[in-house]
């Protein structure tokens, strides 16, 4: 099974940017799709971006399209979310997830273990 390590978050300052990283081990991630979710705090998870395994479908939630990209280097087994123009409500716990697919990312998948995104007004 593929496991999953992310990197990249902390602390940001509103208008600045952050680059979270997930490293998947395992052969078995090139074929899968990879999700980025937050999960602010008292409200529910929310997906905010996932990526095909071959980089050639990409969705974002609405409240970071233009802001947020998400990107895949095969080369590394790592996915990335580029986090620019952040907000203080992009305050979150940020999670990776490998999926079989974009269009099953909601209901399978294997979780990261989430990194803190703190952005200070």
């Amino acid at each position: 099974q593929v496991q999953l390590v992310e990197s990249g978050g902390g602390l940001g300052q509103a208008g600045g940017s952050l680059r979270l990283s997930c490293a998947a081990s395992g052969r078995t991630f090139s074929r899968n799709a990879m999700g980025w979710f937050r999960q602010a705090p008292g409200k529910g998870r929310e997906l905010v971006a996932a990526i095909s395994w071959s980089g050639g479908s990409i969705n974002y939630a609405d409240s970071v399209k233009g802001r947020f990209t998400v990107s895949r280097d095969k080369a590394k087994n790592t996915v990335y979310l580029q986090m620019n123009s952040l907000k203080p409500e992009d305050t979150a716990v940020y999670y990776c997830k490998a999926a079989a697919t974009i269009a099953t990312i909601m209901y399978e998948g294997l979780w990261g273990q989430g990194t803190q995104v703190t952005v200070s007004s």
